[in-house]
């Protein structure tokens, strides 16, 4: 939250935190192999208000990717609602 909040402010790019929302609570994904972490995350998230993202260009703020599988995730149920546009932004990648 920090650094999306820091993007904000520093590129005047509006942030909404309220839009995606985790329905359901899932195992930590840091032992899971990247199909178990796929798994682990499918439905996981839903969208409050479709309006809100119905042909909105979105930036996904993530502070670790590792196998991609929340992003992807959250970035397919903000493109069901039909997002324009979904980018990720990561600080760092695990190798």
């Amino acid at each position: 939250m920090i650094l999306a909040k820091e993007i904000s402010k520093r590129f005047s790019i509006p942030m909404d935190f309220l839009s995606l929302k985790r329905q359901t609570f899932t195992a930590p994904q840091v032992n899971l192999g990247k199909d178990q972490r796929r798994a682990n995350v499918r439905g996981a998230f839903i969208v409050r208000d479709g309006k809100k993202i119905e042909g909105r260009r979105i930036i996904l703020v993530d502070d670790v990717y590792t196998t991609g599988s929340t992003v992807k995730e959250c970035a397919g149920v903000l493109m069901k609602h039909k997002a324009m546009e979904v980018a990720v932004l990561t600080l760092a990648r695990a190798l």
